[in-house]
């Protein structure tokens, strides 16, 4: 029998955020969704209800601590003790370093670095006396491996994965019954290439190979229920890369200065006047779900995931093929020699 849980997701009105909502919803469990777009929030929140659980739409800036922390009094009166607190809201800049302001720069640290340090204090406000929950920030294979394009981004994923490490370490410490896991992910197909701020000359794209959102929230829902792995790791170029920047970092270097800006790049002009969704949401007045404009190309599975997901039980077959293997091999009798013939004196 499934339990269902009081399910916080940030970032719930698009992407990887809605998809969550959604894949959350469909478990069964109760959703409060913090975003600042209006339209895709209550969407989204629509969304929820049809699948039969509760949902609580809340229209917060998480950049905002004392909006999340009121936020999180609002979700535990109405909603109920907080089980699972999944903080995913972000903000970006597709530009050079040069060309960011240092406003803009600061409000994309605020959003996507500090939205997670407050939510994550929200949670274990409540977290920490009941001695369980889960906390599970949503990352990236950015937050190992920094691009060009994306300085504000990789920067501020960074820093959230320093600040997982640490928080984790306390938490361990203290003995807490509260878990904290990251979800790195690869590139993905969400409306944030149409409405992050860009001073590119065409528009931008996500690095291939391209997943589908759901993929994201399949993996974070997992993670929900699997909360004491440190981290869990999305799409085999989330691992490729991952693991090459640990062994050959400077090599990575050269090749994204290779190759980096270009692949970013569609061979669509970005139009003049291009909306942005840095200081005001978007989907204000028009929903725009999870999904951005790469269906075409985006993956709905990954192998990778499931193998992660399953590597006890594949190591377990491996073990088992292995040994019979072997035993059919001490088995089978020895070929018998030959003897070869006498040669006459």
């Amino acid at each position: 029998m499934t339990t269902r849980r009081v399910v916080v997701v940030t970032g719930a009105s698009a992407g990887i955020g809605r998809a969550c909502v959604r894949a959350f919803a469909q478990r069964g469990d109760d959703v409060a969704l913090l975003a600042r777009g209006r339209a895709g929030l209550h969407a989204a929140a629509e969304e929820v209800r049809a699948c039969g659980a509760r949902a609580l739409p809340l229209i917060v800036d998480v950049s905002d601590d004392g909006l999340v922390e009121a936020a999180a009094q609002r979700i535990e009166s109405e909603l109920g003790p907080i089980d699972v607190w999944v903080n995913d809201a972000f903000a970006t800049v597709f530009a050079p370093f040069e060309e960011i302001t240092p406003e803009e720069y600061e409000r994309a640290t605020k959003v996507t670095y500090l939205g997670y340090v407050n939510g994550t204090r929200a949670a274990l406000r409540r977290m920490r006396p009941r001695d369980r929950g889960v906390i599970i920030q949503v990352g990236s294979a950015l937050a190992y491996r920094g691009i060009p394009l994306q300085s504000a981004y990789c920067g501020a994923k960074h820093a959230v994965q320093g600040f997982h490490d640490a928080l984790r370490a306390e938490l361990l410490h203290q003995g807490s019954g509260v878990r904290v896991t990251m979800v790195q992910m690869p590139a993905m197909n969400t409306p944030q290439f149409r409405w992050g701020l860009s001073r590119l000359p065409r528009q931008a794209q996500p690095v291939p190979p391209i997943y589908q959102p759901e993929v994201a929230a399949r993996a974070v829902v997992y993670a929900a229920g699997h909360p004491d792995r440190r981290e869990w790791w999305v799409g085999a170029s989330t691992a490729l890369t991952i693991a090459a920047n640990a062994v050959v970092p400077g090599l990575l270097d050269r090749y994204l200065g290779r190759t980096g800006v270009t692949s970013q790049q569609t061979g669509e002009p970005r139009p003049d006047g291009q909306p942005s969704n840095l200081w005001e949401p978007v989907d204000a007045d028009e929903d725009r779900g999870a999904h951005g404009v790469f269906d075409s190309r985006a993956h709905p599975r990954s192998p990778q995931l499931w193998a992660t997901q399953h590597r006890g039980a594949l190591a377990t077959a491996a073990t088992l093929v292995g040994g019979a293997v072997v035993g059919l091999a001490a088995a089978r009798p020895a070929p018998a020699l030959s003897r070869g013939r006498r040669r006459p004196r």
